[in-house]
């Protein structure tokens, strides 16, 4: 009797340590899963691309799109563009949402002429590509300098292109032979969409206008980089940058480039083609003719 009672005695007591052994195992298993899980992906990240470098892509890895039409950082993509260019929109973006290398300050919000909420990034509204209505597969750019005035969205462009009507400082229009008229212009700007000009009294890789103390620099800054990140359409090569006194200054065809201060540092506006007079400052173009040799 004490042998079968001890016997039992023995049997529980393992089958109790077997129990919470297998508690603890499923436990630290368990654990240890989710410390391992794979974080869930970001809602906006740069991903490299073989031909256009980092990008924004969204968190299946679907490119987006910048448009050359939001010269004033506002969608122009109504009626049936809404079909093919959908909007990119995230709400309550945080930063814990972004990928590396990507800040939440650089992102704001709009909202569309059809009421939409649209997410921008760097005053640029963002897209999709949808050809036919149905969203472009990840990995894909298909929709990379689409009617000249679609681009992939990148965090790095020193130079964008606007597709705006140029309105002077004396409040007319001007067209792109600087005539008065109205139609839109397919000009260069900074990576923030901040119109850039050229002065048709520079010459080839010769800035003329700034002064060596910089003392009418704050009319007319100088576009100070020597890096260049352009749109597929343009050619990298007919860019370049000189020497003003000790600063860089980027310049196209050879023709310096500068920035005008009363457009106020506020996108899409390009005042300077009307001061002093129609075509002396004038906003660079892809097709502009090289500056002259001096």
């Amino acid at each position: 009797m004490k042998k079968v009672l001890m016997t039992t005695t023995i049997f529980s007591y393992l089958l109790i340590t077997s129990f919470v052994s297998l508690v603890i195992i499923t436990s630290c298993t368990k654990d240890k899963n989710e410390n391992n899980a794979s974080p869930p992906p970001k809602e906006v990240s740069l991903k490299n691309h073989p031909t256009f470098g980092n990008i924004l892509v969204d968190k299946e890895g679907s490119t987006l799109y910048f448009s050359s039409n939001d010269a004033n950082g506002q969608s122009s993509c109504t009626g049936g563009c809404e079909t093919m260019w959908p909007v990119f929109n995230i709400d309550n973006l945080t930063q814990e949402k972004l990928g590396d290398g990507l800040s939440v300050g650089g992102f704001g919000s709009i909202t569309t002429a059809s009421g939409k909420k649209q997410l921008t990034y760097k005053g640029y509204p963002l897209y999709y590509f949808a050809p036919g209505g149905q969203k472009e597969a990840p990995g894909l750019t298909g929709g990379e300098a689409s009617n000249d005035v679609w681009f992939v969205a990148k965090p790095d462009y020193t130079i964008m292109i606007s597709n705006a009507q140029l309105v002077g400082n004396d409040g007319k229009n001007y067209q792109s032979n600087y005539t008065e008229g109205v139609g839109k212009t397919l000009y260069f700007t900074d990576g923030k969409g901040l119109t850039l000009y050229t002065f048709t009294k520079d010459s080839a890789n010769n800035n003329n206008f700034t002064k060596p103390d910089f003392s009418n620099n704050t009319v007319w800054p100088i576009y100070e980089t020597d890096q260049v990140v352009v749109p597929s359409t343009l050619d990298k090569a007919l860019f370049g940058s000189i020497d003003v006194f000790g600063k860089k200054q980027l310049t196209f065809k050879g023709w310096p480039l500068y920035y005008f201060s009363a457009d106020g540092l506020v996108r899409g506006n390009n005042k300077g083609v009307s001061v002093i007079m129609p075509g002396v400052w004038r906003v660079p173009v892809k097709n502009m003719t090289a500056a002259p040799v001096p």
